[in-house]
């Protein structure tokens, strides 16, 4: 199997009931390197968040971060004057933080859709979340839609839960396979797109078309503490609910059918993982825009480092993300100081490589 999944084997035996060989070589890490690699991954994430905040146009230092951190959680009084305080506290940490939760949980979401679908190319966006958001947020935007007490981020959530109800429902009528998921996604992709587009042809002017372009392709400028606390939390709960389900998981990489021999509740867990992944693409996606590629290469990349049990594998692909995307916003927002290029463009530029790799891989083991 392609992705770096174990393979299985179904064999009959006496009395009709299909019995499962588990896999005999399946790659593991030692404890001790496991270790490694999670220590390693955070202290990584802290240094990383830490000089991201100093790289811009006010001149500030990694113990000037410190400072304003340490004193703004009580830890003692800051120095630093009130201007420089505020570009760290209120401009570059926010920001900082919500990058790494964006690509901490787009990555999660990637590396369950790939074991739930057994598709190493399946990312967070294959449910048609991020195209219901787009939808949801042309509507308020350009329509005006709640007299503008309707944020921009509030009309995204709504548009990425229509979208999801309506590829789950598709998904029953047709008959709840792992295809025709995939396939319901696909459709309800084509119809939120096509509204967007028809939405901001027919009523958008060109600074909202702009606008709306711009946070379409990612956009992580202007954030503030309320949406780092609200996906930080979900965060939490959906990597909790992953992780409960990680055995569970490692048992699909087998397929449906080996996975319901070995005991597990096929409809069920789908359902439950699919609503995890799809509630937290549209929280992250609401904040963020669609950030694409995270949730495609980045579980590929962690599967290299841990193997493919994903009571290991989930974590070190949650700090792989968060590192990733905190350099990416980085490069984003300097690399053409004054203007800013939207994260979702850098992340393409570095993700369609290793997309193309991801498909050689996949033709090469098929």
């Amino acid at each position: 199997m392609s992705g770096g999944h174990p393979t299985v084997k179904a064999r009959e035996v006496s009395g009709g009931s299909p019995t499962v060989e588990r896999p005999t070589e399946v790659r593991r890490v030692g404890a001790p390197v496991q270790a490694l690699i999670w220590t390693g991954g955070l202290l990584l994430l802290l240094l990383s968040v830490a000089v991201a905040v100093t790289i811009g146009p006010a001149r500030i230092s990694v113990p000037d971060v410190w400072s304003a951190v340490a004193s703004h959680l009580g830890f003692g009084a800051s120095e630093l004057s009130p201007i420089r305080d505020g570009i760290i506290w209120n401009l570059r940490m926010p920001r900082t933080l919500l990058a790494a939760v964006c690509g901490a949980g787009l990555a999660v979401c990637g590396t369950v859709m790939q074991s739930l679908l057994r598709n190493p190319l399946a990312d967070p966006f294959v449910l048609g979340v991020s195209s219901g958001a787009s939808t949801g947020a042309v509507v308020v935007v350009v329509l005006g839609v709640g007299g503008g007490a309707v944020s921009l981020s509030a009309g995204a959530f709504a548009g990425a839960i229509c979208s999801f109800a309506l590829v789950m429902l598709l998904s029953h009528t047709l008959g709840a396979t792992t295809d025709r998921v995939v396939l319901s996604g696909v459709a309800a992709m084509q119809l939120f797109s096509a509204l967007t587009s028809f939405v901001v042809m027919t009523s958008a002017d060109a600074e909202q078309t702009r606008g709306v372009l711009f946070w379409l392709l990612g956009s992580l400028s202007g954030v503030g503490w309320s949406e780092v606390a609200l996906c930080t939390a979900v965060l939490a709960g959906c990597l909790v609910v992953c992780l409960a389900h990680a055995r569970t998981l490692d048992a699909f990489a087998f397929g449906q059918d080996a996975a319901a021999a070995l005991g597990v509740n096929v409809a069920r867990t789908r359902i439950v993982l699919l609503c995890t992944t799809a509630l937290l693409t549209a929280a992250l996606v609401s904040s963020a825009g669609a950030i694409g590629f995270v949730g495609l290469v980045l579980p590929h990349a962690a599967r290299a480092l841990t193997g493919s049990g994903h009571r290991r594998l989930l974590p070190v692909t949650a700090l792989a993300g968060a590192v990733f995307l905190v350099w990416v916003d980085t490069l984003a927002r300097t690399v053409l100081d004054p203007q800013e290029v939207p994260v979702g463009v850098v992340t393409a530029l570095i993700g369609v490589p290793a997309f193309v790799l991801v498909l050689y891989r996949t033709r090469s083991t098929s």
